[in-house]
Formats: structure tokens, sequence, C-alpha cells
């Protein structure tokens, strides 16, 4: 469901000389469905790049990265759209949304998309709005208000309300409560047993033992120093 082929990416600092900062080299992976893997390595070695090319937002400058049939180092961009709305879903570190839009139209927003009944779309997000402890008396509301442990569980729910045969997650444990964190594990073996293909970032070492069937070092694909 996921597979990069050597896969590489750089960045270049125009404002800076135009210095080139390689990041990834040679990176390859496969995560099959049904399976969640766990990218590891020190801070820097390049997971969330990794992470971000995988989900279209950083352009690789070699290789393929495939998921679902599509290579979004080649795709058009109308083909990552209709691939994140339909197969590839991303639980990120942080909430972006659109500021008054209430809560609970955030979390069904990729039912919506996908044309699920209303009602239907709306009972799935009441569901996991209260399964992650976030008070009814907030649904109404905007979650720019929220606080950042809110903010990150409404950002779970939103990123689960569709069974996407694809899932990346960003430390979806991180600050997390002891309570809250177990709803999180259980959602994520949940899409496993469904057949999800799960990739993510877990810090989280005994969170990554419960949920994740093998690990992967991302220094692995570190370039060297000449």
């Amino acid at each position: 469901m996921i597979e990069l082929r050597d896969v590489s990416k750089q960045f270049v600092l125009h404002n800076q000389g135009s210095t080139v900062i390689p990041v990834l080299q040679g990176a390859a992976l496969q995560v099959s469905p049904g399976e969640c893997v766990a990218l590891t390595g020190n801070s820097g070695a390049g997971k969330s790049t990794l992470m971000r090319m995988v989900y279209g937002n950083y352009l690789a400058d070699r290789g393929a990265i495939v998921v679902d049939g599509v290579d979004l180092a080649t795709a058009a961009p109308r083909d990552i759209l209709a691939l994140r709305r339909q197969s590839l879903g991303y639980v990120s570190q942080f909430l972006r949304v659109v500021p008054r839009v209430p809560t609970l139209e955030v979390v069904a927003e990729p039912l919506l998309m996908l044309r699920v009944e209303r009602e239907a779309a709306m009972a799935r997000a009441e569901q996991l709005l209260g399964l992650l402890n976030i008070p009814e008396r907030l649904w109404a509301l905007s979650p720019t208000t929220f606080s950042g442990g809110e903010q990150q569980r409404v950002n779970i729910a939103r990123g689960f309300a569709y069974n996407y045969p694809a899932l990346l997650l960003d430390e979806p444990t991180a600050s997390l409560d002891p309570i809250n964190r177990a709803v999180v594990l259980s959602l994520i073996e949940e899409a496993k047993a469904r057949g999800a293909a799960i990739l993510g970032i877990f810090h989280d070492a005994e969170a990554r033992a419960r949920v994740c069937d093998r690990s992967i070092d991302v220094s692995d694909f570190t370039p060297k120093a000449a």
C-alpha cells in the first residue's frame, strides 16, 4: 500500500548562499495492508521530511513514492489531492483549520467531502469526539479556541473519521494523558484490523511496542559525509 524506492531529498537554502542540505539518500521501505511501521532515528535524521514526502508536501529529488498505486514523486497536484481524499490520511502534530468552523464540522469534513450522508458523518464525528473526551459543550465551538491537548485530540478524531486505506501518524500520543493515550492506541489497532497500512513516528516507546509491527531507522538513509 505504501512503498518508497531509492528516494533522495535535499534542501537548497536560497537565502543563505544557496547552501545545499542533504537530508535523505536511497530511502526504501514498504508498508503492507494491516501493518504499522514506525520511523525511528535521532532528531534531524529526516523522519518528518520522509512523512511529508509520502503525503506529497515535499517533492522527492529522486526515486518513487507509491501509495495505493499513485507515485507522489511524479503525480499531478489534482491526483495527489484525490489520493488524500480517498486513500491517504495524515494526523500531524498540529491542528490547522479554518477559523470559526465548529469542531463537529471539522471532524466530519473528510466524510462530507466524500459525500457521505451528513447525518452519518455527524454521528461518526460525535462518536470520536466522545471517545476522545472532548466535552459536548465544545462541539459547536471552533477548535482554534481550545487548549493544545484538546486540539490534538480533535486532530486525531478528524484523522480517524474516515477509514483511510493508508494512514500517516506523526507522534499521535505525544502529550496525551493515559486515558486518551489508550483510546488513540485502540483506534490504531482497529485501523490495522480493518487493513489500513500505517506509517508513523512514535517517540513513545511503549506505544510503539504495542501497535507497531516493526521499525525502520531513518538514520540508515542519512547521506554520509564525503
